[in-house]
């Protein structure tokens, strides 16, 4: 038999691939907690990204101190899977370059993306962006660094298209409390928490609005976190409606007990993982073209899907069938 050829070559083609990253991001704000959360990340085998937290995590006038703490932490052996981000200061805060003049040359090429918090506009994000790249290339750091930025305003929202399409986008994140904050009680308090955040007509038009722009950009869609700490639960309930009835594809966890509730309910269905493998190992025996698999007609449309959730499952620690994983992974 020739070589067989990988779905990532047969695919994509010519264009971008669809970013698969993990479905669980867990943010982390002192020291103490970031060793914490990274510890879990080993323990688990690298199955969550981390957010490093420069906006709320910095204490008033040591701002100079936790960014360059972020940065020993990122190069110290504790970050073995290198899949660690740092949310910066948003625009509107003096301290935004510094994080950026501290973290970019010193962490640049470890570094797993940047969080930009609290636009107004997309010429924010855009400057910052530009900023952002200025700063590797003084470095000499060649790789896009991914951007993620918060979507947690009204004018962020009114923007979002423009956002979505700026450089080295990854994710676009839904931040709920400001948005509603930011609604003067014209949203009550009561939906900051499910069924609310889910049920009222504004919110329902603005996640669904940054889904749909997110992913026609090719970004990724990250929902808020679950305000209810203890129950696992809930959290693994607003992560399913998340990404069952809105399409989201990642979610923000903020107590550790709540990222196997957010993998769990994100993560691809296993049954779904053994029908990919087996679809896309008969693609792959006839070089990606038309294939029947169970009474249904397969082609290169389907084909990109089932690869996209074997990547997932594989991210997810799901098990892959070994033919596959072999193939496709080994």
């Amino acid at each position: 038999m020739s070589k067989l050829t990988h779905p990532q070559e047969a695919l994509f083609q010519g264009e971008k691939p669809f970013p698969i990253i993990p479905s669980c991001e867990h943010f982390a704000g002192s020291e103490k907690l970031i060793t914490k959360a990274l510890e879990l990340q080993n323990k688990l085998g690298g199955l969550f990204d981390i957010t490093m937290d420069c906006e709320d995590g910095a204490q008033t006038g040591k701002e100079k101190e936790h960014a360059e703490m972020i940065v020993r932490i990122q190069k110290s052996e504790l970050n073995k899977h290198k899949m660690s981000g740092v949310r910066i200061h948003d625009h509107s805060n003096a301290f935004w370059k510094q994080d950026v003049d501290i973290i970019v040359p010193g962490a640049g090429e470890i570094i797993a993306y940047i969080t930009i918090p609290k636009p107004t506009k997309a010429a924010q994000v855009e400057e910052m962006i530009t900023y952002i790249q200025k700063a590797a290339q003084k470095a000499g750091i060649k790789r896009e660094i991914p951007i993620h930025v918060l979507v947690e305003t009204h004018g962020a929202l009114a923007e979002v298209e423009k956002i979505a399409a700026l450089p080295w986008m990854q994710v676009l994140d839904f931040g709920l409390m400001d948005f509603i904050s930011g609604h003067h009680g014209a949203i009550p308090a009561s939906c900051m928490k499910s069924p609310g955040q889910f049920d009222h007509e504004l919110l329902r038009r603005a996640k669904s609005t940054m889904v749909a722009t997110a992913l026609a950009h090719g970004v990724i869609p990250a929902h808020n976190v679950t305000l209810d700490l203890k129950n696992q639960y809930q959290t693994y309930k607003d992560a399913k409606r998340a990404h069952d009835d809105f399409g989201f594809l990642r979610m923000w966890s903020i107590y550790p007990t709540q990222i196997q509730a957010i993998l769990d309910a994100m993560s691809p269905d296993f049954s779904e993982v053994q029908d990919s493998a087996e679809i896309l190992i008969k693609a792959q025996d006839v070089d990606w073209g038309p294939i029947q698999h169970a009474g249904d007609l397969h082609d290169r449309a389907t084909y990109r899907y089932f690869w996209e959730v074997l990547q997932k499952a594989k991210l997810s620690g799901i098990a892959i069938p070994e033919e596959a994983n072999k193939r496709f992974f080994s």
